[in-house]
């Protein structure tokens, strides 16, 4: 053990690291990080994105004659992450050490073959993170898949491949795992939809397992009916149940975690919301506080931490249990080919493979203890109907060959959103809506395990609406960050003051007339709008509005004002004279008013 501690602690050596790759195993680690560095500047893309590791072709199974039923999946291509077995092929875990020792597989995984039996068609194996112990996505030994969306910066892992092959459309759909996150980043750095099913519901055979308490076979596609025909094929789910309406919970507290503009992403969200049938307009909590009072097993992970806001602590413990519980079972089904091997791996890769094998876990019971009250706190959440929205990521995907790597900060942010479906064993589904400084953007609704069809169906259900509202989103000004404190109406009526300044009358009045929707006891929603009318030189409107403004707060003088500047234009002298009079009553220095009452005094001469 010794030795292999030895040898896995110099790999985190950089120079040693590319002694070792030069003369071992044959990998010229410097030209290659000067030649992808390269490729990045210049966005010179391999033909197939370096998302493949292998190339082959499985046939989907005959199709039945007419007059069957077509296969779901049929003309369909996907790709595999080279954790799954096909036989008579090496499964490589993404490391040349584990395929030189281990032998071709005598069975394809079950899950290709359900694929294969409905009409697919697989044509290879995809790259990914060594080992499954990553999320840039960057494998020293096989390339990094280049991100379609930002070719200069990292795919995200440890399904790397398997996304970048959606992404860039070399396949329909793919397949990878997800642990602690493996399809959700890439999904979300790659901008396709990624979908997590819950924990157990999809066969693990001829899977190669890092966690078998957090692993999940997931998939990627770009277009949501593919996804939700893919799901039914794997998930075994009938093509028919009663409609339920949709409870949607919005983590307020999550969406701080988020460099991307929340509240872009919250009017998205919320104007699909309330514009679809069968949803009720979402409710607002504390996620993080929610589970600190439910989830009374994290007190024994509970650390002082000043990396994360004041209120994350049990979303910080859950992530340290999640880890606990991964390094636990990663040392039990891998420590003795580890121990006998000693492979070479990357300098990240080895000094988390060293911390799994060289940690002792006195509390494992607490571990599954942790997992059982995180799935019965979401269940009793969520229920049959609920849905929870966070965002997928919090940060940007880092620059390829960064330097920096991944720094500690990054971590603290993203893994307490990953660690919710991870622990809880919930299904969740990363949803691309639109871009912000030209990186993908991407948020994540989750259901109660076992509620893997309803998320599918809500997904195919949202996701053309959901682009279209993040097209308009993104076209617009942003909104000001309230810290998640804005509810969807506000978050309109923002958006409305925004285009008001930017003289974008008729979009402003658009944005107040959907927050008066929401909320028609507002009376600042109703005078706004009528500001955008006067612009518009919409007068009559602009009076009702105040008028019901006024109903509304009987001292809201910005509305007196307006209206008096609608009736002005409409000729209703002596009414707009009483609005401007009342303005004076409840402001005595209000010149403008003053002004105007005296100018109207003496046309009525």
């Amino acid at each position: 053990m010794s030795k292999l501690s030895t040898k896995l602690v110099n790999l985190e050596n950089p120079r040693l690291w590319v002694v070792i790759g030069i003369s071992v195993a044959g990998i010229v680690i410097l030209a290659e990080s000067q030649r992808r560095k390269m490729k990045a500047k210049k966005l010179m893309i391999k033909e197939d994105f370096g998302a493949f590791i292998e190339r082959f072709e499985l046939l989907p199974f005959p199709q039945p004659p007419p007059p069957a039923a077509r296969l779901s999946l049929s003309n369909l291509t996907f790709a595999v992450k080279d954790v799954f077995d096909v036989m008579d092929h090496v499964t490589g875990f993404g490391n040349p050490d584990w395929k030189n020792t281990h032998e071709p597989a005598d069975r394809t995984a079950l899950v290709i073959t359900m694929l294969l039996k409905n009409g697919a068609t697989c044509v290879g194996k995809t790259v990914m993170d060594e080992l499954s112990f990553g999320i840039t996505g960057e494998n020293v030994h096989y390339g990094t898949p280049t991100n379609p969306k930002m070719p200069a910066h990292v795919p995200g892992g440890s399904s790397s491949g398997s996304a970048v092959a959606v992404a860039s459309e070399l396949v329909d759909f793919a397949l990878g795992t997800d642990t602690f996150g493996c399809i959700r980043i890439p999904a979300a750095y790659c901008g396709v939809i990624g979908f997590r099913p819950s924990h157990g519901v999809i066969s693990t055979i001829g899977v190669i397992s890092s966690s078998q308490s957090l692993d999940t076979v997931g998939f990627f596609a770009r277009d949501p009916s593919v996804m939700h025909r893919v799901g039914h094929v794997l998930l075994n789910l009938k093509q028919v149940e009663p409609k339920r309406t949709r409870r949607c919970i919005i983590a307020d507290d999550l969406f701080q975690l988020s460099k991307a503009p929340k509240q872009n992403i919250l009017s998205v969200v919320c104007k699909v919301i309330k514009d679809l049938k069968g949803y009720q307009l979402p409710d607002h909590m504390n996620f993080s506080q929610y589970i600190a009072a439910n989830v009374p097993s994290l007190k024994d992970f509970i650390e002082e931490s000043t990396k994360l806001q004041n209120g994350f602590s049990a979303l910080k413990a859950l992530c340290s249990a999640m880890f606990s519980l991964l390094r636990h079972e990663f040392k039990s089904n891998h420590h003795e080919w580890v121990q006998s091997t000693e492979p070479k791996v990357g300098p990240d890769v080895s000094a988390r493979v060293l911390e799994a094998l060289t940690t002792t876990h006195d509390n494992v019971k607490t571990l599954y203890k942790v997992r059982t009250e995180i799935r019965a706190a979401l269940r009793s959440l969520l229920k049959d109907d609920g849905i929870l929205i966070i965002p997928t990521v919090a940060d940007p995907p880092i620059r390829l060959n960064s330097k920096k790597g991944v720094s500690s900060e990054f971590h603290d942010r993203a893994f307490p959103l990953l660690s919710i479906a991870s622990m809880s064993g919930c299904c969740q589904v990363a949803v691309p809506i639109g871009n912000h400084n030209d990186y993908p953007i991407s948020v994540s609704f989750i259901a109660s395990h076992g509620g893997d069809k309803f998320l599918l169906d809500t997904v195919l259900d949202m996701y053309s609406s959901l682009q279209d509202q993040a097209s308009i989103v993104s076209n617009s000004a942003p909104l000001p960050d309230m810290n998640g404190n804005m509810d969807a109406s506000d978050l309109l009526k923002e958006k409305g003051n925004a285009a008001y300044k930017k003289k974008e009358w008729n979009k402003a009045v658009s944005y107040y007339t959907e927050a008066i929707k929401l909320n028609e006891g507002n009376a600042t929603f109703y005078s706004n709008r009528a500001a955008a009318y006067l612009e518009l030189g919409c007068y009559q409107e602009a009076e009702e509005d105040c008028t019901k403004a006024i109903s509304l707060d009987k001292k809201n003088v910005k509305a007196y004002m307006r209206r008096g500047a609608a009736r002005e234009s409409l000729l209703f002298v002596k009414e707009a004279l009483q609005d401007f009079k009342h303005v004076c009553v409840l402001e005595p220095q209000n010149k403008t008013a003053s002004y105007a009452e005296k100018r109207l005094r003496k046309m009525m001469r």
